[in-house]
């Protein structure tokens, strides 16, 4: 199940990316954390507890959002742009 769900702007065309190996869809001009966050319910693991984690700040300042694309950037996911066909990967983080 989603942890955000859109109520507005649902008229911008459809991006398909990749998250964790399945396919996903998301709008043109959303964050890869809208993108993750609207069609699953959460961005990563806490690097801490390897508990579900949603972003913190929301805006680059600190370090909650990291994802990981395809071909190998670590990205913070609240300030990035969603690509048509971007392999994002969720890291699971850590268990204690």
């Amino acid at each position: 199940m989603a942890l955000l769900k859109r109520l507005a702007e649902g008229d911008r065309p459809a991006l398909d990316f990749v998250l964790d190996g399945q396919p996903a869809t998301a709008l043109l001009g959303d964050t890869v954390l809208t993108a993750v966050l609207t069609c699953s319910e959460h961005l990563r693991g806490s690097d801490f507890s390897a508990e579900p984690r949603a972003g913190f700040c929301l805006m680059g300042a600190c370090q909650d959002c990291w994802v990981r694309l395809g071909d190998g950037r670590r990205v913070r996911a609240c300030s990035t742009l969603l690509e048509p066909g971007q392999h994002i990967s969720r890291e699971p983080g850590r268990s204690l």
